[in-house]
């Protein structure tokens, strides 16, 4: 992991209210990259992260901000007030890891058994804080509020909800107008700033399917009734209601990822269970494939004498972009950091995000920021999620710019 070997060719933006934004993120990069690698030393995972909280609260110590701890998780909230009334808007920074054992070989791996930063959230997280620094020393160029959201809990445990619960977009005092988050990734080139107006990311629910037969000897099945053969059915089944059933204009995707059953060859179990995801970019999608998906699995069991109970745990909404706020950081990017760095994205992406809970009411726009290591080609890069992912640490002066001009650009 370098911080200069692939950084990324700068150029300096004619619009005066960004003026020496690159220099500025440049002159953090220290601080920047010294948060990320302490964050991504002692990675804590869920909603308690008492440790990455201590580092974000030391890490704003001494600026003009207002903070507060949150009570459900281990949140932070930051408020900037500008030096004149106006607007507010909301920053997002993600703080928690993943449930993986690192095996990057860098300097600064993980010291905790079983948890990595393998999303990049340690990224977020001081690029956040260092924005938040950049701004302070900008606060006389800021008409309103900027809240920087420090957000425990992404990884499947909906901390975003539970912020919001607690009123993080009323933490100024007023309403949150606009929001805005990054997201790092390592299979895109690095400084680069990808996005698309409308659904970015896809809604995730975990299906559980429990088939009941009847138990028996492996050698005589007809004085039994076999749930294995009803689970395996079940299995072509869905994927064949999902081509038949669902428009291909509005796609889903439905993965079985688990099958258990049984405890040794020669015994017919009594109970086989499915487990998988589904994915889908709009609400009518997602309520046709849980509906359907409970149609087959039920009646699958039946013409196989086998009863089947279906359960739905409903995960994140689908993250949906303002048009014209995912324009505006496309704009943004291409304006601060150069036009080869702000590429329109072509089509969403099927993984899920809890900022997808901020979107509904707020307008805003998730962004993702490449961070390809050097000499790698992004498609050959490991990716996130993989317990060898690698990024480069010289693309976030460009998260740190972007978080700014973002603000810079609303309350102007």
């Amino acid at each position: 992991m370098t911080t200069s070997a692939a950084r990324p060719a700068r150029t300096q933006s004619s619009d005066p209210r960004f003026t020496g934004l690159i220099e500025a993120a440049r002159a953090l990069q220290p601080r920047t990259v010294a948060l990320r690698r302490q964050v991504h030393k002692h990675p804590e995972l869920g909603l308690r992260l008492p440790g990455t909280q201590a580092a974000v609260l030391h890490a704003l110590e001494g600026l003009p901000l207002t903070v507060t701890k949150g009570e459900s998780c281990d949140s932070v909230v930051a408020v900037l007030q500008g030096a004149r009334p106006g607007p507010t808007v909301l920053l997002r920074g993600d703080m928690d890891a993943l449930p993986l054992t690192e095996q990057t070989g860098c300097g600064f791996a993980s010291e905790v058994d079983g948890a990595m930063h393998a999303c990049g959230h340690d990224t977020h997280v001081a690029m956040l804080a260092s924005s938040a620094r950049l701004l302070c020393s900008r606060r006389e160029a800021l008409t309103g509020r900027v809240v920087f959201m420090f957000q425990p809990g992404e990884e499947g445990f909906h901390g975003a909800k539970l912020m919001l619960d607690e009123g993080v977009l009323g933490a100024s005092g007023v309403r949150v107008n606009e929001a805005f988050a990054l997201h790092i990734t390592s299979t895109l080139k690095s400084g680069v700033i990808t996005s698309r107006p409308g659904a970015i990311m896809a809604a995730a629910d975990v299906f559980r399917v429990k088939v009941v037969g009847r138990g028996g000897h492996a050698s005589m099945p007809h004085n039994a009734l076999d749930p294995v053969p009803a689970a395996a059915a079940m299995v072509g089944a869905l994927q064949t209601m999902i081509t038949r059933r669902i428009s291909a204009f509005d796609p889903a995707v439905l993965t079985v990822g688990r099958i258990a059953a049984g405890t040794t060859s020669n015994i017919i179990p009594e109970v086989a269970e499915l487990e998988g995801t589904i994915r889908t970019f709009s609400e009518a999608s997602r309520a046709q494939v849980h509906a359907e998906a409970k149609r087959v699995c039920e009646h699958v069991a039946a013409a196989h004498g086998c009863a089947a109970t279906f359960q739905i745990e409903r995960g994140y909404p689908v993250t949906v972009n303002d048009e014209e706020v995912a324009a505006k950081v496309l704009g943004l990017a291409s304006t601060v950091l150069g036009s080869r760095c702000s590429e329109p994205m072509a089509q969403p992406m099927m993984g899920s995000e809890d900022f997808s809970y901020v979107l509904r009411q707020v307008p805003g726009s998730m962004a993702f920021l490449g961070a390809c290591p050097p000499a790698v080609e992004p498609e050959r890069a490991a990716p996130n999620h993989s317990n060898r992912v690698v990024f480069d640490e010289s693309a976030m002066e460009h998260g740190v710019a972007m978080y700014a001009a973002f603000a810079l650009d609303a309350l102007r």
